[in-house]
């Protein structure tokens, strides 16, 4: 069992992996002092902010391992086998880019603070994950909270209603429906017998879960009992007092061989008993001599099958559940009618019509009747289940489609938000700019410039970027809507395998590309002529010194962060491409920093082309000013679209052997060539994804090429 010390140690870690907020950390830790150290006697222990558990569980939480993290939604149940949570898969929703709903059965301390118990629970779970049947729950997969020591069992997340919550909402049922949701009971039981010799152990109402389509399922496999056959032995592999006070036979407990299947059938007979009379058959401990009433809605017959079903004997109960139904259907059926003994001395005429094969014929004809009847019947009953089922299914599409529409009303409202608030402040900026106010060293808003150690200027802006996790990398969704965009993909697999990486040090990184005006500078310094390709001060379109510079080969850019360094004394350099996509991202895990479409109203692109569904727009034939579209979330602008902007990492054709904590990738690959990010004014806008690489010749210049500056933090 883990101490305090070592949950807390194990939160802060995944505080600082970037997996849980300060807020989340805190109530956390709290929670497991508070179990640790209780209150002394006498005083009033510290309420909680807000209703959790005795590890902390609530609303919006994440729990798991670093690798397969879930965020919690709503606790659907709650009992003594722990708490079962509406949760999200947090993995496959960054795989898929939406959320994917499990279920989370959390399994309270006091079932696994022993090693052996939870051993046994852990491998009951993956028993059940073995058990793939219509009318059992599907179980994924358990894992361990690291923060909590908490076990829980991940399983198929269900819409509608326990059969607990069904029978207090409606009343008694009628035994022909109690038979109905009996039937695929006894089938998955069945099924779990022959399959894994399995024994559930723990049937009642609240383990029977009747969905919003009408179709049965099983829950709570997980504390199943196997029968684990040796030479000479069976052995029990569930606790002894598996199973709930009321439903539980009287032999459950005992020191038994093996378990029985007539114990779920015990349970069963109590469920239904429960079903048709509306209350529970036995009151406290039961004796042996304890007979209940005779339920109204049940003859003779039925309810001496349904008594032999919780027979105090195992032995005089049926063999499984399945024969129990069977036997409750056949004693509903109408027996035949019986002659009646004829008086002394009274003949029967029999007209000659009614021989024995005209009898026999109308008892076929009567037969045919009956079944073409019910045939019928069924097949009414069928379209009327179809009809039902497609009027559900319209009415979840017209609500996934609303919830769609004000999900992107929503975006686009926090988007046009966005872009007008950096409109203002760039406003704002080029005013300060135009008064007359010097550039401080550290701005307000976290941006930094370097004053020159001659005074004589500053360089460029900087935005401190700091430390994280992120998936770099585009997941099989995006891959497939770029391919539908005309993407190849041979190109698109220089984007994979997707990955998890670590920026580990906070970096400064240039607000917007290294513009023609501080171009300009340093060419002047140093004495520097273009050398192959484009010329920077005269590309084929017009150009001041607002815009990005353009016509820098890897090298020239190599030369103008040395010479910056120089002139400032601190340690600039180009990004590496993890850093790159990290800042690109902003914290998103979208095509782009906007979300998973783009427009030109967003980034300068070739604007006849489109992409995930957007409209056309403008083409502007060069570069445009920097700074003339909204920032992404973390204050840099112009990582979509403009100029493609060299990093310091070689050209490799996947990222299968690449540094996972974010350093420049600068060995194998193809040393001639140099990794291009961003896309540019002239590319299509699927060119500007975050994810998106390509790779240019390191000694050749383009016009549609440029760089921006990153600085080292000390």
């Amino acid at each position: 069992m883990q101490t305090a010390r070592e949950k807390i140690r194990e939160l802060r870690a995944l505080h600082d992996d970037g997996l849980l907020s300060q807020q989340e950390f805190d109530f956390r830790k709290n929670a497991i002092l508070d179990a640790e150290f209780p209150a002394p006697a006498g005083r009033a222990a510290r309420p909680l902010p807000r209703q959790g558990t005795e590890i902390g569980l609530m609303a919006g939480m994440e729990v798991g391992p670093p690798d397969r993290r879930y965020r919690l939604e709503r606790q659907i149940a709650h009992g003594g086998m722990g708490q079962v949570w509406q949760a999200v898969d947090i993995a496959t929703h960054a795989e898929l880019g939406h959320g994917a709903m499990v279920a989370l059965k959390i399994l309270p301390p006091q079932l696994t603070q022993s090693a052996t118990r939870a051993k046994l629970l852990v491998e009951e779970a993956t028993e059940a994950r073995k058990l793939a049947h219509e009318h059992i729950v599907r179980v994924y997969e358990w894992a361990r909270d690291p923060a909590t020591a908490s076990y829980f069992i991940i399983m198929e997340c269900l819409e509608g209603e326990d059969l607990d919550s069904m029978l207090a909402r409606g009343g008694p049922l009628r035994p022909a429906r109690a038979l109905e949701l009996a039937e695929p009971i006894a089938g998955a039981l069945d099924y779990a017998w022959e399959r894994r010799r399995l024994v559930h152990r723990d049937l009642k109402p609240g383990n029977v879960f009747v969905t919003s389509s009408g179709e049965v399922k099983l829950l709570d496999f997980g504390i199943a009992a196997r029968v684990r056959t040796s030479a000479s032995s069976a052995a029990i592999e569930a606790p002894a007092s598996s199973g709930t006070a009321g439903y539980r036979a009287p032999e459950a407990g005992t020191h038994q061989r093996a378990p029985e299947r007539t114990l779920d059938v015990y349970a069963v007979a109590v469920m239904i008993y429960q079903m048709v009379e509306g209350e529970m058959p036995f009151d406290g401990a039961r004796t042996e001599f304890h007979h209940p009433a005779r339920p109204a809605s049940l003859d003779e017959a039925q309810w001496a099958v349904l008594q032999a079903g919780f027979a105090w004997r195992a032995e005089d109960r049926p063999a499984s559940v399945a024969e129990l139904v069977k036997a409750l259907r056949t004693a509903a059926l109408p027996a035949p009618a019986e002659s009646k003994p004829e008086a002394p001395g009274f003949r029967r005429l029999i007209p000659p019509a009614c021989d024995p094969q005209a009898e026999a014929a109308r008892v076929a004809r009567d037969r045919g009747r009956r079944e073409q009847e019910a045939r019928e019947r069924a097949e009414r009953d069928s379209a009327r289940r179809t009809r039902r089922e497609a009027l559900r299914q319209q009415l979840r599409a017209k609500r996934a489609e609303e919830c769609e529409k004000a999900r992107a009303a929503q975006e686009e409202e926090q988007r046009r938000a966005q872009q007008a608030k950096a409109a203002a402040a760039y406003r704002a900026e080029q005013e300060r700019a135009r008064a007359g106010i010097a550039a401080r060293t550290e701005a307000d808003q976290g941006v930094l410039r370097d004053r020159f150690l001659d005074r004589s200027g500053m360089g460029p802006q900087l935005v401190v970027v700091q430390a994280g996790r992120f998936l770099m990398g585009s997941p099989e969704h995006e891959r497939r809507k770029a391919i539908e965009a005309g993407a190849q993909p041979e190109w698109l697999a220089r984007e994979t395998p997707q990955r998890w990486v670590g920026i580990g040090r906070q970096f400064a990184l240039g607000r917007f590309p290294v513009t023609v005006g501080e171009w300009r500078r340093f060419a002047v310094a140093t004495g520097w002529r273009p050398h192959a390709g484009a010329d920077w001060a005269e590309p084929r379109f017009s150009q001041n010194d607002d815009h990005p510079v353009v016509g820098v080969t890897w090298g020239d850019a190599q030369n103008f962060v040395r010479w910056l360094g120089e002139q400032t004394g601190q340690h600039y350099r180009l990004p590496s491409e993890a850093e790159w996509e990290y800042a690109c991202r902003a914290g998103t895990k979208s095509a782009f920093a906007f979300g998973d479409t783009i427009d030109t109203s967003m980034a300068n692109y070739d604007g006849n082309y489109s992409y995930g569904g957007s409209q056309k727009g403008v083409s502007r034939h060069g570069t445009t000013p920097v700074g003339s579209f909204a920032p992404n979330g973390w204050g840099l602008y112009d990582m979509h679209g403009n100029v493609w902007e060299w990093v310091q990492d070689v050209v490799h054709d996947s990222y299968e052997g690449a540094p996972p904590d974010g350093r420049p990738w600068e060995e194998g690959g193809d040393q001639g060539r140099r990794i291009l990010r961003g896309g540019s004014w002239l590319y299509h806008p699927r060119y500007l994804r975050s994810a998106l690489r390509n790779g240019f010749s390191a000694v050749l210049s383009n016009d549609i090429v440029g760089f921006r500056v990153a600085r080292e933090l000390h």
